[in-house]
């Protein structure tokens, strides 16, 4: 059944216990984009597509391995980084694009940058935003880090976990998600994920807070987060920097919250500092929230910046759908 507002919607197996969601939307001829959602496992988010011209671009957008309708849900078994890229890959190849402007916020930027940096010629460029590098400390700070400016949520959130525990919530709230009783499994996910979407706003929103709240739906973030937390994102230590160069000749737009508490601009200014060619925006008024408010306005404007660029540098190939 296709989605409403879909240009195409289906389903593609990937190996043979994945199968995986895909949408698109927008112009067939138009620039092609993915676009990589976060999380991991939080699924695709429709309003990201709001943040494109439809006129303008093919927009491909899915659930990743264990997330949103994909199948099987909340699945951590052969769900690595290299496996997601390589299911980026299988879809590009299945539309018959060439070559592809990358984007990505939070999780679906740590993805983009990790594809980006193994599929370079694959790329138009990028639009990243909630820079996520994976490093020790990025995952420090969303366990412990938060209850600077949380304590009262963090509280809430170690307070599940026994005392004795508490030294590692990762590693705590892990063993409970795969633990296999499922009461266990689902009362940890929405203590994680509740924990998660009071601090994602740059107000409080309840509207927020209880979208993200359903069961099945936190149940998959949750465990795939600390799944990919636990194994460090399976990338080296400072990949993501170091390669940099790979990239660097590539468009770019950088779009951060200054007040994004879940992943904090230290590691976007990182990033800049690697990438200096690359465009970059802080948006004052904002947190981690992306579909909405400034940062959201930010994103679109990211997006017209980057279409004048690929139009500058290659007008002719741009009517075709850019090697489509």
């Amino acid at each position: 059944m296709q989605e409403q507002g879909a240009r195409d919607s289906f389903y593609l197996e990937v190996d043979a216990r994945h199968r995986l969601y895909v949408e698109e939307y927008g112009n067939p001829a138009g620039i092609p984009v993915v676009i990589l959602h976060g999380g991991p496992g939080a699924g695709l988010s429709r309003k990201q597509i709001e943040t494109f011209d439809l006129s303008v671009f093919r927009i491909v957008i899915f659930d990743q391995r264990g997330a949103g309708r994909s199948t099987p849900s909340a699945d951590i078994t052969d769900n690595t980084t290299d496996a997601l890229i390589g299911d980026i890959e299988t879809i590009r190849e299945k539309l018959g694009i060439d070559r592809w402007l990358v984007t990505g916020g939070s999780w679906g930027s740590c993805l983009a940058l990790a594809y980006g940096q193994k599929h370079t010629e694959r790329c138009l460029g990028f639009r990243l935003h909630g820079i996520f590098l994976a490093g020790k400390d990025d995952i420090d700070w969303w366990f412990n880090g938060i209850r600077s400016i949380f304590p009262d949520q963090w509280e809430d959130f170690a307070g599940f976990i026994p005392e004795e525990e508490r030294e590692n919530l990762l590693e705590a709230y892990y063993r409970r998600l795969t633990s296999g009783n499922a009461h266990e499994e689902a009362a940890a996910a929405l203590s994680l994920r509740g924990f998660s979407a009071r601090t994602q706003t740059f107000l409080p929103d309840p509207g927020h807070v209880a979208a993200l709240l359903e069961p099945k739906a936190a149940l998959a973030v949750a465990r795939l987060f600390t799944h990919y937390c636990m194994h460090g994102a399976f990338l080296e230590p400072g990949q993501l920097l170091r390669d940099i160069e790979r990239i660097s000749h590539l468009p770019c737009e950088i779009v951060q919250g200054r007040y994004d508490t879940v992943t904090p601009m230290a590691s976007a200014w990182r990033l800049h500092k690697a990438w200096p060619e690359a465009a970059f925006v802080i948006v004052t008024e904002a947190n981690h929230q992306s579909t909405k408010g400034p940062l959201f306005d930010e994103l679109k404007n990211a997006t017209a910046r980057l279409h004048n660029r690929l139009l500058a540098a290659a007008p002719v190939t741009h009517m075709k759908g850019l090697g489509a």
